[in-house]
């Protein structure tokens, strides 16, 4: 079964890479709105997982997120960070830019030492408002699982005219400002290989970080059922491998298994 998230808010939970997160989920509750299809995604594919309902109002996300910052002011309840992740890419919301003013305003009334994340794919870095919002967060995670074109559209499975090659050029636009996260996983779906592990998929990959030389790379694999069969996590090993080879570039690296 997906694993759908509430709309605004959701949380606080503990992520594996964030700490104890705030979640703010931009897509309705009752479905998913995303411009990736991942064969990974714990949230479902699309066709599965339509919506009936609207996304919030930025009026909406600010009241709800809001109201919980003083419920768990007055709980005593310290978030590590307030995440922008749930149903979907949050970039695609029409008032992203104006909910991450609202949010960085209200983390520092009630937060100051909060960090303000953004899970995103990537796929709406087209938008100057986007890319200028995400110039804001404290931590702008921008995804980037491989630099081969065929198996972006295999296993993320964006519209046909996404151009990873485009992609990196507006990831190197941030000079520095963003944190790059690669699922690394293995098996096959529809016949074919889905293992980005090897040197095929990573030494090219290691070469787009040099370029955009982000502040931190985050590496991780599948964590909860995938909507596909056929699919399998790296292993730490794997992992572990992979991350000393970013290191070597004078690149922060976490690893999550």
């Amino acid at each position: 079964m997906p694993i759908l998230f509430p709309s605004p808010i959701f949380g606080p939970i503990k992520s594996r890479r964030l700490g104890i997160s705030l979640g703010i989920n931009l897509m309705p509750a009752d479905g998913k709105m995303c411009t990736f299809d991942c064969i990974y995604c714990e949230c479902g594919l699309n066709a599965n997982c339509r919506t009936q309902t609207k996304r919030p109002t930025r009026e909406a996300v600010r009241e709800a997120l809001e109201a919980q910052l003083q419920q768990m002011q007055a709980k005593g309840e310290v978030p590590n960070v307030l995440t922008f992740a749930g149903n979907g890419e949050p970039t695609a919301h029409p008032d992203f830019s104006g909910i991450i003013d609202d949010t960085i305003a209200l983390r520092n009334r009630y937060f100051p030492e909060a960090k303000v994340s953004v899970l995103s794919n990537a796929t709406m870095l087209h938008r100057p408002q986007v890319v200028e919002a995400l110039r804001k967060v404290d931590n702008n995670i921008l995804k980037l699982d491989t630099v081969s074109n065929d198996y972006i559209h295999r296993v993320d499975c964006p519209a046909p005219n996404y151009d990873v090659a485009r992609i990196i050029d507006q990831l190197c636009a941030f000079d520095g400002k963003l944190i790059i996260q690669t699922l690394f996983m293995k098996g096959t779906h529809n016949g074919l290989s889905v293992d980005n592990t090897g040197d095929a998929y990573v030494l090219p990959w290691l070469s787009a970080l040099q370029r955009i030389h982000p502040e931190q790379v985050m590496i991780y694999t599948i964590d909860r059922a995938t909507p596909v069969d056929g699919l399998e996590k790296a292993t730490p090993d794997e992992l572990n491998a992979i991350a000393e080879k970013v290191k070597k570039l004078g690149l922060q690296v976490s690893v999550s298994y």
